[in-house]
């Protein structure tokens, strides 16, 4: 395995700038996810670590030693894509067998053999190796995309959405078996994904690209607990963070439109702007007896483990998440509490700001 390092890389296509400036690095044996939109340059990164793409400017380090004069098939990685790629008249077996008898390999026959029941055994698919891929399943075809991956001992794993064409109860599935491969392998993974559960439940470290450009890099904690702008707020969390326009009048926060006024002590070097945005996770919002805010229930989702909760005060509706079900009903006046310990301030750029 290997470390992997981005350094300043612009990419464009036409008049279309794809990468900006984008710069992080991979560790040996981390589960380093880059989480974005659609459009916002993930796959181009991939293609550019796995050289099928030029970057215009920058450099790519494996082990500190630049790869950008590397042909593809000289920087031994492995690109797991998001439509499977196998040969559908072959068998599993001979899928697996594939990447190893390239004449840039020539692996023995033999070894061959023992890598693939090896890479079978891991990812349960002994049973499927003498059927063609094109009687698979969708999962099982992932599984077969990932072990011709695997088989090959790569530098690095690159994955582009590879379980996005699944259903929720197989994405959810393989997600614990990648995390458990990588760990157990001390595989080096760069995952490319759109779903923020997937990278929130598998990244040992998340980079967040926007427009071509990196937002912010942390590990699942620091992103969602310390989201550095607007942006990455509203990517991560499921249901979406609160974000209330706000200003700063006689030692408290007043929300606009409604009658929702934080105390808040600005002393110590906390400075705020005259217009910001206040942000609350659903889950720092909850209903009290005993709250100092009421509104009106406009909306109930039950979801079993928890409910979500739409709450109505003055002109903001506000998103609450609590455990199980409730009794709570459309129309129904509610007293509520805000978690002040955990509240976002973000500036009218969308930036955060550091408060104390």
């Amino acid at each position: 395995m290997a470390n992997v390092t981005l350094q300043s890389i612009t990419k464009h296509f036409g008049v279309l700038q794809a990468l900006n400036q984008v710069s992080f690095s991979i560790h040996d044996g981390e589960f380093f996810v880059l989480l974005g939109p659609s459009g916002a340059g993930k796959t181009t990164t991939l293609r550019v670590i796995a050289g099928l793409e030029q970057q215009d400017s920058g450099s790519v380090l494996f082990d500190d030693q630049p790869v950008d004069g590397l042909a593809p098939p000289l920087r031994d990685v492995a690109f797991v894509f998001q439509q499977y790629s196998l040969y559908p008249t072959m068998s599993v077996y001979d899928n697996l067998a594939f990447p190893l008898r390239a004449p840039l390999r020539r692996v023995p026959e033999s070894e061959i053999k023992a890598r693939v029941t090896h890479v079978a055994e891991i990812l349960r698919i002994s049973h499927l190796l003498e059927r063609k891929t094109a009687r698979l399943s969708g999962g099982e075809m992932q599984r077969v995309s990932i072990g011709r991956a695997i088989v090959r001992n790569p530098r690095i794993f690159l994955m582009d959405e590879p379980l996005s064409n699944l259903d929720f109860k197989l994405r959810e599935a393989l997600r614990v078996e990648l995390k458990h491969l990588q760990k157990t392998q001390s595989s080096t993974i760069l995952f490319v994904t759109h779903d923020q559960i997937e990278a929130l439940t598998m990244a040992d470290r998340i980079a967040v690209l926007s427009q071509g450009r990196i937002v912010q890099i942390g590990t699942p904690n620091e992103i969602y607990d310390h989201p550095a702008t607007t942006f990455v707020a509203q990517l991560v969390g499921t249901p979406r963070i609160n974000l209330l326009p706000a200003d700063y009048v006689n030692g408290c926060i007043h929300v606009d439109g409604s009658s929702i006024a934080l105390p808040f002590d600005v002393t110590g070097g906390t400075m705020l702007p005259a217009r910001f945005q206040i942000g609350l996770r659903p889950e720092d919002v909850q209903p009290d007896p005993d709250g100092s805010f009421a509104g009106e229930v406009t909306l109930i989702e039950p979801l079993g483990v928890e409910t979500v909760i739409y709450i109505k005060s003055g002109k903001q509706t506000i998103v609450s998440t609590v455990p199980g079900m409730t009794s709570l009903r459309r129309g129904d006046v509610v007293r509520f509490t805000l978690t002040r310990e955990r509240l976002h301030v973000f500036g009218e750029d969308g930036r955060r700001i550091t408060v104390r």
